[in-house]
């Protein structure tokens, strides 16, 4: 609840930030001057990119078990509109919870597959940030921000690649447990680890971890193209590189727990990386505004469709049975 309201505290200071100065008349002719071809083109795109998540999503989860495409496609959809309408990123455990129900497979192993899908997505972001950073002068604070990025996922493809490599190990650490709990607990522990470490075994086939980067390379470089879309529908004269720029910013913007559907963070970050390459204040507050709006709507859409199908409460994320 504290990080809740905490969240709630810092939208409203960046939603401030993001408005001190505006003039909103700007705001309202820039959107009346907005092409809807290439607002339309970078909606498809997006609606692109929903569907090879679901697609790569299936790659990692093939060794724990085979999902049909419409199924995961359903179950991603709602799963990521949990993770923009649910604070504290609790969002996350939609998706485990829901292929769980539909398919046997423990909520520990699906949980797994999903941070070996954000460990893909943080290292094909750091590949294409190593690859435009030395093009163009960036400041300090975000040439800072990708190398701790970097330091945090390699120590966590270390750890993963750890729990794998010594599995026996770990899933004897009941017996460090006092005899009382060891024979209360135990079992379920050893479960817990192995489903757990099972939800990384993509990671020990190397064709298709190599088929997974290479669709996350997709993923965000059709995310980039979506971003110059927008750039052409609002008829700037930026680069694409800014688009890689702008979309570097964004993710470390929202990183930040903020208010559900990154409200404030997303403005305030869109605001900081445009400002950047020169465009004036109030159009980059346009611009976040769209992009924001086109981005959260198609989730919020594809979610909304699917949500019948696959109904969840706050209430099953805290049952713990459910987790082994």
């Amino acid at each position: 609840m504290k990080k809740f309201i905490l969240g709630i505290i810092l939208s409203i200071v960046l939603i401030y930030l993001s408005l001190r100065g505006i003039r909103f008349q700007g705001i309202a002719d820039s959107i009346h001057r907005v092409s809807l071809t290439y607002v339309f083109l970078s909606l498809s795109l997006m609606f692109l990119m929903q569907v090879l998540r679901s697609i790569r999503w299936g790659s990692i989860l093939k060794p724990v078990a085979k999902m049909d495409q419409f199924t995961l496609f359903s179950v991603s959809s709602v799963g990521f509109l949990a993770i923009v309408a649910i604070p504290a990123r609790l969002g996350e455990l939609v998706r485990p919870l829901l292929i769980s129900r539909k398919k046997d497979v423990p909520m520990a192993a699906a949980l797994g597959t999903i941070i070996v899908e954000r460990m893909m997505d943080t290292f094909t972001v750091l590949i294409l940030a190593g690859l435009v950073i030395p093009l163009m002068p960036l400041p300090a604070w975000l040439v800072r921000s990708v190398s701790i990025m970097s330091a945090i996922t390699l120590i966590a493809v270390v750890l993963c690649g750890f729990f794998v490599l010594q599995r026996k190990r770990f899933e004897g650490i009941d017996r460090l447990l006092p005899v009382s709990l060891r024979q209360r607990y135990a079992d379920r522990i050893r479960r817990l680890i192995a489903h757990f470490i099972d939800g990384f075994a993509v990671m020990t086939d190397w064709k298709r971890l190599s088929g997974i980067i290479m669709l996350s390379l997709g993923i965000w470089m059709i995310d980039v193209l979506a971003i110059y879309a927008l750039f052409l529908a609002f008829g700037y004269t930026l680069s694409f590189l800014a688009a890689f720029v702008l979309m570097f910013i964004l993710i470390v913007g929202i990183a930040i727990p903020t208010a559900p559907g990154f409200v404030g963070n997303w403005h305030y970050a869109c605001i900081l990386a445009l400002t950047l390459f020169g465009l004036d204040k109030a159009d980059a507050l346009t611009f976040a505004i769209l992009y924001h709006a086109l981005s959260i709507g198609i989730v919020l859409v594809l979610g909304l469709i699917f949500l019948p199908f696959n109904r969840f409460s706050l209430r099953d994320l805290a049952k713990r049975e459910e987790i082994v």
